[in-house]
């Protein structure tokens, strides 16, 4: 696991957590207010579904950290950029990014079971919101997408700030409608 840390005491880390690009087919391009909190972001993690290529380019050349993977509607040049998951250190916690966690049922219980070796794991697919804890601490976040709202009232992204082994100011962004 790439760990920011090296052993010493874990400076604060302002994450920028976004799934579910979807450009351009559910929006032309990222929300202005996005594109501002990638630039406030230490690290900025896409839990795929970028779907263009040039989404994927444009956050690798604003972000100053970007933790990616592939999601299921990623074509052939993504998944040659991209892992199916990853895995960082951040702040002193130990997170993952995947797209795809399952059903909603039970996805605590599972994803545990999956992931015994994270604090966190940052999950898309649904473009529904998700912010819970799995038995033994795992702590699951889904920003929901900041372009396609599917079934939900907003379309969203969340941002988080990782010190000291600890998550805090976990914060869902809503984003207007159209």
């Amino acid at each position: 696991m790439d760990d920011d840390t090296h052993g010493m005491a874990a400076r604060p880390v302002r994450l920028l957590l976004v799934s579910d690009t979807h450009v351009p087919l559910r929006a032309r391009r990222l929300p202005d207010e996005l594109l501002r909190e990638v630039d406030r972001a230490d690290v900025v993690v896409h839990a795929g579904d970028w779907v263009d290529v040039a989404t994927l380019d444009l956050l690798e050349g604003r972000a100053r950290r970007l933790v990616g993977v592939f999601g299921n509607n990623d074509g052939a040049e993504l998944r040659a950029r991209l892992p199916e998951v990853a895995r960082v250190g951040l702040g002193g916690l130990r997170f993952g990014v995947v797209h795809e966690t399952g059903s909603a049922r039970g996805r605590e219980v599972r994803c545990a079971a999956l992931y015994p070796d994270l604090d966190v794991l940052v999950f898309g697919h649904s473009h529904i919101p998700w912010d819970t804890e799995a038995p033994g601490g795992l702590r699951l976040l889904n920003p929901g997408s900041p372009t396609d709202r599917r079934r939900q009232p907003y379309r969203t992204y969340m941002t988080c700030v990782a010190a000291d082994g600890a998550l805090g100011e976990v914060v869902l962004h809503r984003l207007p409608t159209r």
